[in-house]
């Protein structure tokens, strides 16, 4: 695989993202989906992929915990694309039992908490999105952490046994709000209120001026293990 691997990565090497997604999505047709957080850089890579492809099945994760604007977001982009992206649920007997034995705000208790969350609300979740998948789409850019730096354009995901195709992974912060204003693509109302950043509303705030653009995701946590494990390496 990993041979596959260095071989996608090479022939795609200087293709833009559109033309990265023109050759995933028809040799991986049926079998290939965007995994969206809804962030400013998956609503790019929605409007990408709506035109060249509008049978692409695209989901989002609801944890239950979500800001209102996501959701308010998740309409807008439906009835824009004229689309219906799948929103796939925790199942609530796990949620039930995590709040149960270890409180409704667990992840401020620690570290091992806030994943056993994260894990409840996302990862299961999707690990069920992921049946019948080759391939999955991620909004990753490597400047956005330092946990995603040195990603490359195709990966392979071990723990999911899957080709993880990173089609931004070299644009800039600029070039991804040039195509989301040139394109009129929506995105969500809180990039405008200095949340660059944007997951479940108790994990998530604002960031100050100068701060990295994930600080305000488990600000009470190192920045090496800001990550749910979504985007495990």
């Amino acid at each position: 695989m990993n041979q596959n691997i260095e071989q996608l990565n090479k022939q795609s090497e200087g293709k833009s993202p559109e033309e990265v997604l023109r050759y995933f999505l028809a040799e991986y047709k049926g079998k290939i989906a965007l995994s969206s957080s809804l962030s400013i850089e998956d609503q790019v890579l929605t409007d990408l992929i709506v035109k060249i492809d509008k049978s692409t099945r695209i989901f989002t994760l609801d944890t239950g915990r979500l800001f209102p604007e996501t959701y308010s977001l998740i309409e807008k982009t439906n009835l824009k694309y004229d689309i219906h992206l799948d929103v796939m649920f925790p199942d609530y007997k796990e949620v039930e039992e995590l709040v149960k034995t270890e409180g409704i705000n667990l992840f401020y208790n620690g570290i091992d908490q806030r994943k056993a969350c994260c894990r409840v609300r996302k990862l299961n979740p999707l690990k069920r999105a992921f049946q019948g998948l080759e391939v999955w789409i991620c909004g990753l850019r490597n400047e956005q952490s330092i946990t995603r730096q040195g990603v490359q354009l195709v990966e392979w995901d071990e723990g999911n046994q899957l080709i993880k195709l990173n089609p931004l992974i070299h644009f800039t912060e600029e070039q991804v709000w040039e195509y989301i204003k040139t394109n009129k693509v929506p995105y969500n109302k809180l990039q405008d209120q200095g949340f660059p950043s944007i997951g479940c509303q108790p994990c998530t705030r604002a960031i100050k001026p100068g701060e990295d653009i994930r600080a305000g995701r488990w600000w009470w946590e190192n920045p090496d293990q800001k990550e749910c494990g979504l985007h495990r390496r």
